[in-house]
Parts: C-alpha cells; structure tokens; sequence
C-alpha cells in the first residue's frame, strides 16, 4: 500500500472512531500515537511528553477561558436579555420583523464571546419564548438563530481563531482584524435573506413601532457589549496588550457590567467558573490531542506527501481552494467543528501555503468551513442547541431546513471571499 493510501485509511479511521461515538481527542490520540509508533517505534512515546507540555506551556491558550468566561458573564448578567430588546426596537419594523434581531443581536453578542455554540444558546434562550408567543415560524426561528450563532466564531474575539493561530504560528492580532469585515457582512447577507425570504412568501410580519425617543433610551443597553469590545480590540491593536492581555482586560469589564447589573454573587461566579472549565478543558484536551496527531504528521512527512502529491496535478490557488470548499463541506457534516479543525488544518495549511495563499485569508476561510458544520446536518452543533431550548416540542427537522437557506448563503459568501481575498487582507494590511 502507496504512502498516500495509509494516509487516507489513518484519516478514515480516525473518522469512523469519531462516527462512532468515540471522543474526539480520544480518536485523534490514537490515530497519532499508533502512527508514530508504526513509524518510529518505542521512542515515539518519549517525544510526546515534550509536546504536550509545550501546548499547555503556550501562554497565548490562556486567552481561551478567559473569553469563554466573558461570554459567560455577560450571559447571565442579563446582559444579553436587554440588547435583544433593544435590537429588536431597531429592526424589528423590517420585514422578517424580530428574526433580524435574531441576526443583529448574535452579531453583537458574538464580539464578547467567542464561541458559535454560547452565541446561539444565549439568543435562542432570549428570542425564541417571544418568537414563539408572537406566532412567528418556528423553522425560520430556530434557522435564523442557528445561523446566526455562527458568527461567534468569525466575528473576534474568537476562540478558533486563536486555535487557528495557535497551529500556524499566525498573529492572532491579524486575525481577529481580518474576521471584523467578513463577519459584518455576513450578518448583512442573513438579514438580506430573511429580508428576501419574509417578502417572497409574502409574511410581512412585523412589530410595533417603538418611538424613537424610547429606541434612542434604549441604545443605553448596547453600551456593555460595545466597550468590551472596544476594550479587546483597541488594547489589542494600539500595542497596549497581548491577546492573552486583551482578554484579561475584557473579562474585567465584563465583571464591572455584571455588578452594575446588580447580579454578581458567589451563585453566579460558581456556575460561570464550571461551565468555563467544562468548555475549556474540552478545547485544550482537543487541542492535546491534536498537537500529538501534528507530532506524527510532522515526523513522517505526512504534509510534505501531501502538498507534493496535490501540487502535482497543476491545479492553481482558486481550483484548489474550491475543491477544500467541497471536502470541508462533506467532511463538516460529520465532524465537532474543533475536531475538524485542529485534525485538518495541519495538513491543508502548508499546501494552500506552497500556493501563495495567505495565513490570515485561510484561517478567515478556514473559519467559514466550521461555520458550515456548525449547521449541516447530521453533527451540525448549532441545531441541537436551538432544537434543544425551542419552547414547543417539535421535530429538529425544523431547525434542519430553516438553516438550510443560510448553507445556501454561506457557500456564496465562501465564493465570494475567494473572488475577493481583500474582504479579509484589506484591514489588517491597513493597520499594520
């Protein structure tokens, strides 16, 4: 069997593993551990200890709870609660009424929290009792909020893009600006849609006209969101902070506005201390796991194979970018977007980089790939967590087909950024 062929049955493998309910830094351990160990034998095993500490020696991972934190505090603060309010004065006299704020609302708490996940849990835990006691459609509901829980990974901060980071050795200050314009307008293009898809089936469904003295008082309730953002990205970019630093900084004016909001207690510290130990623990045991697959794909000269062999069929930057947007596709339908990242990356990473493709454009395309899988079905994560908090007792083929669309808009919207790179380069070149 060809060099090429042990590769395919190591990733299938390591697939089928996951598939069948194996966890994820489980799978990704053995198919690493077994590889180095077929290749190199025994001595293998003293390699990995080095590589582990190594990852957890890294100071720049310690901005991942910290964001995951802050996202927690400003959920249970009540934070989140009254900026859907006020979104929803805003846009919810457009056509598609409150399921524009759906988008809006997790376009703003997605640049607090970093995570796709806690985005659509914490606006579908707001939006979706009014929703579903104002007679809106439950699928375009649970569609808009699954969709637009996405962007808390693309709009920064964001935790993949850190992980993202992390594995390339790419600055995640670039980062976090190229995923600024692309994320905003991704948000754009979801309230287009619902826009389009409220008129074309001829639901104009709207609400009540808030006066514009009430929508101006009202904006007082987005001030949290946008300092804490203000506080990550300006301490980020004017040179004053590390990553790790904004994020302490962050998390710092998150616990101001949880006491300003009358809520911070012990209780509170105690359930946001576990959740973000339990999210976590499961980035960085995944991230352990990958980094020991990494070891193996590094010492065997998996990448090296496989940049020559995808190279040698002449394909340019463009076609091979597109044949990526179809196995990222495919793959993402089955895969934790964590997983997918940390065990793929690795390898696509040097061949779109033997191509001229640039770091900071990948991880904002790589980014994308993951929000396809967050809401393709059958492990698209996003549509569980909507399904699971929906007030009535429907089926999830709901969410399934009111996400459908937006597969649909972020395929074009993945098209549209390979036609045009510089929606992502353009920002962070201006800044540096």
């Amino acid at each position: 069997m060809s060099f090429t062929a042990y590769i395919i049955v190591g990733f299938a493998g390591m697939l089928g593993m996951m598939l069948i309910g194996l966890p994820i830094a489980t799978s990704m351990a053995f198919v690493g551990i077994l590889g180095g160990l077929a290749a190199y034998g025994m001595p293998f095993i003293n390699s990995i200890a080095p590589v582990v500490w190594g990852v957890h020696n890294d100071s720049l991972l310690t901005a991942i709870p910290l964001f995951v934190m802050m996202g927690e505090l400003l959920l249970r603060s009540g934070i989140a609660d009254r900026m859907f309010g006020a979104i929803g004065a805003w846009f919810g006299r457009l056509p598609g009424g409150l399921l524009h704020a759906n988008i809006g609302c997790s376009a703003l708490f997605a640049a607090t929290s970093g995570s796709s996940v806690a985005t659509a849990a914490t606006v579908g835990t707001v939006a979706l009792p009014s929703l579903h006691q104002r007679g809106y459609r439950m699928s375009s509901a649970l569609g808009s909020i699954a969709a637009g829980g996405t962007l808390g990974i693309l709009i920064p901060p964001s935790v993949n893009l850190i992980v993202y980071g992390s594995l390339t050795d790419t600055s995640i200050g670039q980062l976090f600006m190229a995923g600024l314009i692309p994320g905003l307008l991704l948000a754009g293009f979801f309230m287009l849609w619902v826009l389009i898809q409220a008129l074309w089936d001829g639901n104009t469904q709207r609400e009540p006209l808030v006066p514009l003295a009430e929508r101006l008082r009202l904006l007082k309730d987005l001030v949290p969101p946008g300092v804490v953002f203000i506080v990550v990205m300006g301490s980020l970019y004017s040179g004053m902070a590390t990553a790790t630093e904004s994020a302490a900084l962050g998390l710092t004016c998150a616990l101001f506005f949880c006491w300003r909001s009358g809520r911070l207690n012990w209780a509170l510290l105690q359930n946001c201390f576990m959740q973000t130990a339990r999210t976590s623990g499961m980035i960085l045991l995944i991230m352990t796991a990958a980094f020991i697959l990494n070891l193996t794909i590094g010492l065997t000269g998996v990448a090296e194979a496989m940049t020559e062999w995808v190279t040698s069929f002449g394909l340019s930057a463009t076609a091979t970018l597109l044949m990526l947007l179809a196995f990222y596709l495919i793959v993402g339908m089955f895969m934790d977007v964590m997983s997918l990242m940390v065990a793929t990356v690795p390898i696509t990473f040097p061949i779109v980089s033997a191509l001229g493709v640039d770091p900071v454009w990948f991880g904002i395309f790589i980014v994308l790939m993951c929000e396809l899988g967050l809401i393709t079905p059958p492990v698209g994560m996003n549509l569980f967590v909507v399904h699971g908090i929906r007030p009535d007792k429907g089926s999830i083929n709901d969410a399934i087909i009111g996400a459908a669309p937006y597969v649909v808009v972020l395929l074009l919207f993945s098209l549209l950024m390979i036609a045009f790179p510089s929606l992502a380069t353009w920002l962070p070149q201006a800044m540096r």
